[in-house]
């Protein structure tokens, strides 16, 4: 069974986002050692990641990430020489996720298309739980009145809980598109 967990981009990926990739599906995202990049070990293929961004202590679900592999392909292009090398010059469009950071790694995957008009609901941030390879379970800190006083609990790559993954995967799939919503 695949499982589910949540990765915080920064205001820096997402102001990038909006400038050029909203609309757009990603092909691909980007793992490193390095702590400017989410380590992706724990993800498998198959899995779902939903991409999170909290911008005025609101939390977005931007777009929701199914591994599809984790190996370069030819679509990367040519694999740095040296350290000032692109990491995946293939990938220059998205860029912006990582593919110029130190160690990046491609991640490709199936996406739904990059939006920033679906909120979290303040009641439903309150009760998503992630767990941990113990299978012990924890509630987003700094939830205060629906609200994320900080982000810190959301940086990196964290396992949901199953329900928590459904309860975001309903919330993406209910959602009209922007087109629908006009």
């Amino acid at each position: 069974m695949p499982n589910a967990f949540t990765t915080l981009w920064t205001q820096d990926v997402c102001r990038e986002l909006r400038r050029h990739r909203v609309g757009q599906r990603p092909p691909v995202a980007f793992s490193g050692s390095h702590q400017s990049l989410p380590s992706w070990t724990s993800v498998g293929v198959g899995d779902d990641v939903f991409a999170l961004h909290v911008n005025r202590c609101v939390v977005y679900l931007v777009s929701r990430l199914r591994v599809v592999d984790k190996q370069r392909q030819d679509c990367c292009g040519t694999a740095p020489a040296t350290w000032s090398d692109h990491a995946c010059p293939g990938h220059t469009d998205w860029a912006m996720l990582g593919a110029a950071r130190c160690g990046a790694s491609p991640v490709h995957i199936e996406a739904t298309p990059v939006r920033f008009d679906i909120a979290v609901p303040g009641d439903m941030l309150s009760t998503l739980t992630w767990r941990n390879r113990s299978g012990e379970q924890r509630n987003l800190k700094y939830v205060v009145n629906g609200r994320l006083e900080r982000s810190v609990s959301l940086q990196g790559i964290y396992g949901l809980a199953e329900d928590s993954a459904a309860r975001l995967g309903t919330l993406l799939d209910r959602s009209p598109t922007p087109s629908q919503a006009a």
